[in-house]
């Protein structure tokens, strides 16, 4: 559950951040599940992505909640709630906010982002449990922000863009470093989604580096197919783990900005 919710939040690529699409009133559903030889697609856990407006230091903004819970069948076994937000000045399209609140089991973990972009510097601060915070400043650049910015730059790509087969490195804040996602895009591809239907798809094969930085060897990989429209949502995503794979697809959606012409009747 909290691989996927990070993978669900921060596939992107690097535009310009006017061009970052937000729409309030949207809602993104998923559903995830863990497939092994014993466990054939056993459903596990829910996330839910979805935009809002507020108001921040008296200035209207957008919120955007990830939210990743533990299906009620299985807390008994392992309770998780994973809750991700920043906020956002829809001035600038730029992320002025970041927090991070994850409970799983006994342990708790928080971490909260300021962005100083006139000075091109992200003030982080994060603790586990009842310890005090731990503090750093680090540098920033166009492309460098946190998992769920960097997913809202994924919406407005276009497809013409990507080229096949061509591989490319983003960058992402988290507490103490910035670490790198390698990405490539594979084609298109028609795939069918448990519940949903059938859909037009850009697919795309990832690999997060380990907190060395550029290092691969031992990161989270996984394939995302997002729809072939406007909207560029994740469909369905698979990443495997030491036994098995865990796997997440769109249950439901809400208020598109754009019609999902992706979907085959």
């Amino acid at each position: 559950m909290k691989r996927f919710l990070l993978i669900i939040t921060f596939l992107a690529l690097a535009l310009p951040l006017s061009a970052q699409l937000y729409h309030p009133g949207e809602v993104l559903q998923y559903r995830v599940s863990y497939k092994a030889k014993m466990f054939p697609n056993t459903e596990v856990g829910a996330v839910e992505v979805k935009t809002t407006e507020t108001e921040l230091e008296g200035k209207k903004c957008y919120l955007v909640e990830g939210i990743g819970r533990t299906l009620p069948t299985y807390r008994w076994f392992y309770n998780m709630e994973d809750i991700y937000r920043i906020w956002v000045d829809p001035a600038d399209m730029r992320t002025r906010r970041f927090a991070s609140d994850i409970r799983e089991g006994d342990y708790t973990f928080e971490s909260r982002f300021v962005y100083v972009w006139a000075d091109s510097v992200v003030h982080t601060r994060w603790r586990s449990r009842q310890n005090p915070f731990a503090e750093k400043h680090m540098k920033l650049t166009c492309e460098s922000m946190d998992p769920v910015s960097l997913f809202f730059n994924l919406r407005s790509a276009r497809a013409e863009d990507f080229v096949e087969g061509e591989p490319a490195t983003l960058q992402m804040v988290l507490q103490d470093t910035i670490r790198h996602l390698k990405y490539s895009f594979l084609g298109r591809e028609n795939k069918k989604i448990r519940n949903m239907g059938k859909f037009k798809t850009l697919k795309f094969d990832c690999q997060l580096g380990t907190t060395e930085g550029y290092s691969f060897t031992d990161g989270t990989v996984f394939t995302i197919w997002i729809s072939d429209d406007e909207n560029k949502i994740p469909l369905y995503i698979e990443s495997p783990v030491r036994v098995g794979s865990i796997n997440a697809y769109i249950s439901g959606y809400k208020n598109l900005k754009y019609p999902l012409e992706s979907l085959i009747k």
